[in-house]
């Protein structure tokens, strides 16, 4: 049965998947919002910028966005990253409920924050008749030039829906593509806006001279950023290392086909980014990406110095040498993510301990540390003989949870330790590290109070039993907080009083 696919956008990417998808035995239809490079296809059967690529006979070309619109399967949106709203706005009133759409650009919006899969479900349901829109992000390290020679590439069809993504997977996976499936649609879009500022940087850095040490710097370093803002973001970590994290970074910072790699190269040389971009002749993406990062890396408080530089450099007329060598004086670092004591102090029951010890794992803020906090501890220690409390960081508490707490991380942590029932506790840093924690800390059980019944059920997939163990009913963190704040209340109240019963001065 033939798959029906509407492609919006008929540039480089989206015509070498049009080919690819049209040589599956795919129906496909592509629209323009310029009008010339339709006319021009339809005499040439090229792309302008894909020449030794031969547009097959079988693919449809409309300068109607109704008619790309029309009964498809699938609409697929190939546009720039800037252009992405404006045309869902306009396509709006020809997309049914319930259409799938899957998504190739990349980039964030820079004054809403928001992905580019959440650019067009907000303009799509701004009338709250599209409220079932499936939407997919498609990325991966995938220059449209080898796609468009059927040389071997992976990608990766992200989508809450996991048989959405499949249903992706499917369509667009042959011989000469593999597609992967992910749920964290997020942490792939994000991946996909800012790994194109690290190739800014790398192309930067090969513009003024330097070579292939300076390079991988950049990019682990720079994945290393990309990872820290997605774990304040709550992203799994799995994104990161994968094919739209690492595979795509790899490639995007390294590629003579690199618009961005290419335009760091300009701009290294000497010339301003706007000089770049007319070099390159297409858009580039991670200029475009640079306020949104910024915004991201205040709004979440993750220090990110590599693409801090480029933004200095391309928005402010930062010298590039002189962005590269602020970058090698920075404050001395370690890659470790966790203190040598601390990975001292696992290490020893971890490791020399006898392996037939049953390990159990909660999670929290402990803060305002009361007898409901010491109950439940009890009775997670006495599910195993080791007890993992991870506790959750001050970042954390704020950035994700939106909530302040009284005593600091490093003061919770030494109220745990001292508690008997508490064999370790290491930093809670982001949602997502549920699934690593289980297998790095080698936990058979984990526990959390009823509130959160079978909202972790998902860890059992890992192995691991999980256990809901009934709150203390009398007693929570917020009840204290509350209460106090209503004895304070009759105090003060209480206090005024008195000041007027006493003060000849108010009778």
């Amino acid at each position: 049965m033939k798959t029906s696919i509407g492609i919006i956008g008929s540039g480089t990417w989206g015509m070498a998947l049009a080919r690819m998808l049209a040589n599956s035995g795919n129906d496909v239809e592509v629209w323009s919002a310029i009008s010339s490079e339709i006319d021009e296809m339809l005499l040439t059967h090229k792309q302008r910028n894909l020449p030794f690529m031969n547009i097959p006979n079988s693919i449809q070309f409309t300068k109607s966005i109704e008619k790309v619109c029309e009964e498809k399967d699938i609409i697929l949106f190939a546009v720039p990253s800037v252009f992405v709203r404006s045309t869902a706005r306009q396509a709006r009133s020809y997309i049914p409920n319930g259409q799938i759409i899957v998504d190739v650009a990349k980039g964030i919006e820079s004054d809403t924050l928001l992905t580019l899969t959440e650019v067009i479900r907000s303009e799509l349901n701004f009338d709250r008749n599209h409220n079932d829109i499936k939407l997919v992000a498609l990325s991966g390290p995938t220059h449209a030039e080898e796609v468009a020679k059927d040389i071997p590439t992976a990608i990766v069809s992200a989508c809450e829906d996991i048989e959405t993504a499949e249903i992706v997977q499917n369509i667009f996976m042959n011989t000469c593509m593999r597609v992967y499936t992910n749920t964290d649609v997020f942490g792939v879009e994000l991946c996909g806006a800012l790994k194109n500022i690290i190739a800014l940087a790398a192309g930067i850095c090969v513009g003024l001279g330097y070579g292939d040490n300076t390079k991988a710097a950049l990019i682990t370093r720079g994945l290393a950023e990309i990872k820290r803002l997605g774990a304040q973001m709550g992203c799994l970590e799995d994104t990161f290392d994968g094919l739209a994290g690492m595979g795509d970074l790899i490639v995007t910072a390294t590629s003579a086909h690199s618009r961005n790699n290419k335009a760091g190269f300009f701009i290294g040389q000497g010339k301003t980014a706007e000089e770049a971009v007319h070099e390159i002749g297409m858009v580039v993406e991670g200029i475009n990406a640079l306020p949104a990062a910024m915004h991201l890396s205040e709004k979440y408080r993750v220090e990110m110095p590599i693409i801090s530089a480029v933004n200095d450099v391309i928005n402010h007329g930062e010298n590039p040498r002189k962005a590269v060598n602020n970058l090698m004086q920075r404050e001395k670092k370690t890659e470790l993510s966790k203190s040598v004591s601390d990975i001292d102090f696992e290490s020893t029951f971890l490791t020399y301990r006898s392996k037939s010890m049953k390990r159990v794992i909660t999670y929290g803020t402990f803060d305002l540390l009361h007898y409901g906090h010491i109950n439940l501890l009890r009775r997670a220690k006495a599910l195993g003989d080791y007890l993992v409390v991870a506790l959750s960081t001050d970042e954390f508490n704020w950035n994700s949870k939106q909530k302040k707490t009284y005593f600091s991380y490093e003061q919770r942590k030494q109220l745990l330790e001292s508690i008997r029932y508490v064999d370790l506790v290491i930093p809670e840093d982001n949602w997502s590290q549920k699934r690593t924690d289980m297998k790095e800390y080698h936990i058979d059980t984990f526990v959390m109070g009823d509130d959160w019944r079978e909202k972790f059920d998902f860890l059992k997939e890992e192995g691991v039993d999980v256990v809901y163990l009934p709150r203390t009913p009398e007693i929570s963190s917020s009840k204290i907080k509350h209460d106090l704040y209503d004895a304070n209340s009759v105090a003060e109240s209480k206090l005024s009083h008195d000041d007027l019963d006493t003060d000849p001065n108010k009778i």
